[in-house]
């Protein structure tokens, strides 16, 4: 059973670990899950500058990714609509109407330039075996930008998820170089559907955003969508406005989309009613706004962490300087090498050492001539020695080119080698503005793309209130009371004692002294001569002085109790006196006056008295009543 029990416990690890780090979270370094990565991965082996189908994309992605070509298509078409890093051709759905794309074999894609740019480097680029251990596949891109804030990402791992919203990418790139300054930067999400957004509650990526649709109301009779909410497509929207119709809350003739590469929703409204009485209701009760829960979760070291915007931009701003480093200490090695390798070239032919070989009968004697005939110009060797390497690459040097070799040419080349590691030499010292170069470089490159317009934001910023539906409910619902029968509710016959909205809650209190807080019932008793019906709203409820006036069960003494009710739990009883006790009145009104008449009794002179109700002190709820007179009371009378 131990055994069993162990069994299990490493082998549920095993998978979690395995859905969080590989399948559902992304990774902070290159921003992409490895469905992802292994796509573009994909393309740039593949790339020869022309279109893929996808469907060859796919089959070639398979050699990757072991989860089926369906879950690689998926991520696919998602990722290509990003329009950053896949080039598309063909019908890859429809982000604002919901549509999906056309079948793999019809739609052809390849990386863009941009990918290219901040992943592609093969030499920098750690890989490890594929699953079926035939294929080399890359563990992370050395990637130069945040692109986990640049796209978002969504996923739901084993005890965890990921909620992370896409940024405007010009705005990204700015932050990161205002990180490379040392000055200050703040990030905002930008949804590629547009709309309104309230960052209020953002918190850096961990909070709340509540977005809207932007909505067009020049017109009295009509209103048009122009731009959704992020999160929603216009068949979502137009569903939740047309059941907000059903349900009265929004009153409508017709809803139409005429959608195509922009978004147009028409609304054309009842007669009597108007847009701007109408957009607070939509915001209210449709899809037209919604809130947003972000979590910035991100694999950062092998393990799962939440994050901040700003921990991420810092983070990538430290990663660029860390990458371009790298790509030019590699480039000087490649340089250095090369310079090396034409230096030899130029001495072995100006020099003429090829001739020393001629009369050699075995390798070693040819290799032994080559190293000799170097000797007197070692000095204008960079490492002073020439290697086994370097004199079979100077034997393969074909005769034509010993003969065409041109002097000239090759001092040219070499200089243009020095000045370019002096170049490089002097990027590494002053790093940093080599990195916001880089990205003023990609930055322009962004907004000469006329396919991501340029790069501009194209949601608003903004602060919009939060709207109270029941305020924004139309109050055509009439509660009525049966005093005859003592039923209550939308459906009964009798007087109307309220119009309320279907949002509003009611509170009762019966002829008994109990009362309760209830949804509005279509039919409910709650007996003969209830002494108040109205709205259970607590602003209003707090200003009400609610007076009653009882007789105790035993003495029969009459006794006033004032108080007010700023608090209930639904739909449960609450008992404003103690058991046996019958109430004389009950009131709403801060001041009246009231007369009671007492039972006569041998001694009794007075027989009545009048009172004002507003000499007594209000108390709570559970406080007892103060006694009025030390008589037993017969009735009551208002004055």
């Amino acid at each position: 059973m131990a055994y069993i029990k162990t069994l299990f416990e490493r082998n549920f690890l095993e998978y979690a670990s395995y859905v969080i780090k590989d399948r559902a979270i992304p990774d902070l370094e290159d921003g992409l899950k490895p469905v992802q990565r292994r796509i573009l991965h994909s393309l740039f082996e593949m790339d020869d500058g022309k279109f893929h189908k996808v469907a060859n994309v796919v089959g070639h992605c398979m050699k990757y990714h072991p989860h089926g070509d369906a879950s690689i298509g998926n991520a696919l078409v998602v990722l290509a609509n990003k329009d950053l890093f896949i080039d598309r051709q063909g019908n890859f759905g429809n982000i604002f109407t919901g549509d999906e794309a056309s079948a793999a074999r019809y739609i052809e894609c390849r990386a863009t330039p941009l990918a290219k740019e901040i992943f592609h480097n093969p030499k920098l680029t750690p890989y490890v075996d594929s699953y079926d251990g035939r294929n080399k596949e890359p563990v992370l891109f050395p990637a130069k930008m945040p692109v986990v804030l640049v796209i978002g990402a969504e996923g739901i791992a084993v005890g965890m998820s990921t909620k992370i919203v896409p940024h405007n990418i010009i705005e990204t790139l700015e932050a990161e170089k205002a990180c490379l300054k040392g000055a200050k930067f703040q990030l905002f999400p930008d949804f590629p559907t547009g709309g309104f957004i309230d960052v209020s509650d953002y918190r850096d990526g961990n909070g709340k955003l509540r977005v809207r649709a932007k909505i067009d109301t020049s017109d009295p009779k009509r209103i048009v969508i122009r731009e959704l909410p992020f999160g929603s497509t216009t068949e979502s929207v137009m569903a939740s406005i047309e059941s907000a119709a059903k349900a009265g809350r929004v009153k409508i003739q017709s809803i139409n989309d005429f959608t195509t590469d922009q978004v147009e929703i028409e609304i054309k409204l009842a007669r009597g009613v108007y847009s701007e009485e109408t957009i607070d209701a939509l915001y209210a009760f449709t899809e037209c706004e919604q809130s947003i829960s972000v979590n910035l979760l991100v694999i950062r070291d092998g393990l799962p962490r939440v994050m901040t915007v700003t921990e991420v931009i810092k983070y990538h701003a430290k990663q660029l300087v860390k990458v371009l480093t790298k790509e030019l200490e590699l480039e000087k090695r490649e340089l250095l090498d090369k310079l090396h390798l034409r230096t030899l070239e130029r001495i072995f032919i100006e020099e003429r050492i090829y001739k020393g070989i001629e009369k050699m009968k075995t390798a070693r004697g040819v290799s032994d001539a080559v190293i000799a005939g170097f000797k007197p110009f070692l000095r204008e060797i960079a490492p002073g020695t020439v290697s086994p390497e370097d004199v079979e690459h100077l034997l393969r040097i074909p005769i034509r080119r010993i003969s065409l070799y041109d002097i000239n040419k090759a001092r040219e080349e070499m200089e243009q080698i020095n000045a370019r590691i002096k170049e490089i030499n002097g990027h590494l010292k002053n790093i940093t503005a080599y990195a916001v170069k880089f990205l003023d470089g990609v930055i322009a490159k962004v907004r000469a793309n006329e396919e991501l317009n340029g790069g501009k934001r194209r949601s608003e910023i903004g602060s919009f209130g939060k709207i109270d539906v029941k305020e924004v409910a139309r109050k055509d619902l009439q509660l009525k009371y049966d005093r005859a029968t003592g039923y209550l509710g939308s459906s009964v016959s009798g007087e109307t004692v309220a119009e309320l909205s279907p949002f509003d809650r009611i509170l009762v209190i019966r002829n008994n002294g109990v009362w309760s807080v209830t949804d509005i019932p279509e039919k409910a008793f709650v007996g003969l001569n209830a002494w108040y019906i109205g709205p259970a709203d607590k602003e209003v409820l707090s200003s009400i002085v609610f007076t009653l006036i009882y007789k105790e069960a035993k003495t029969g003494f009459p006794c006033i109790k004032r108080f007010t009710i700023e608090g209930w739990i639904m739909n449960k009883d609450y008992a404003l006196l103690p058991d046996g006790c019958t109430v004389l009145h009950g009131d709403s009104r801060k001041k009246f006056s009231f007369t009671l008449t007492y039972k006569p009794k041998p001694r009794l002179k007075v027989l009545s008295e009048t009172f004002k109700a507003q000499d007594y002190l209000v108390k709570g709820l559970k406080a007892g009543g103060v006694r009025l007179a030390a008589k037993e009371a017969l009735k009551l009378e208002l004055r």
